[in-house]
């Protein structure tokens, strides 16, 4: 696993290691403009998961996830939680988080 001190540096470096697609949660499902698909909560892989919590500044929390989708491609997802989480994909991401905690544990 990598260690990164931002955000910015997260996505920059996974982009360069192949997560070349952007994926947003839009109604309870994973998107991918880009790949014109949608995807429910295990309908893909999380590969890896950066959380950053910023010390002064709620608009520095977020955690990035590097995403496998059933095709092979790779992209991002950054999710900013605490003051700017989005409440109607809430239950998306609360899933997203149970499959980290559980690959943890497991």
């Amino acid at each position: 696993m990598y260690a990164y001190d931002t955000i910015t540096e997260a996505v920059a470096d996974l982009k360069k290691r192949g997560y070349s697609h952007d994926f947003n949660i839009s109604n309870n499902r994973l998107v991918c403009d880009q790949l014109g698909k949608q995807y429910d909560h295990d309908d893909f892989e999380i590969k890896e998961v950066y959380r950053f919590e910023g010390p002064s500044d709620p608009a520095d929390e977020a955690v990035v996830f590097a995403i496998e989708a059933p095709s092979g491609a790779l992209g991002i997802l950054v999710d900013g939680y605490g003051t700017y989480n989005d409440d109607d994909n809430t239950e998306f991401v609360k899933q997203l988080h149970e499959r980290i905690v559980n690959r943890l544990k497991g």
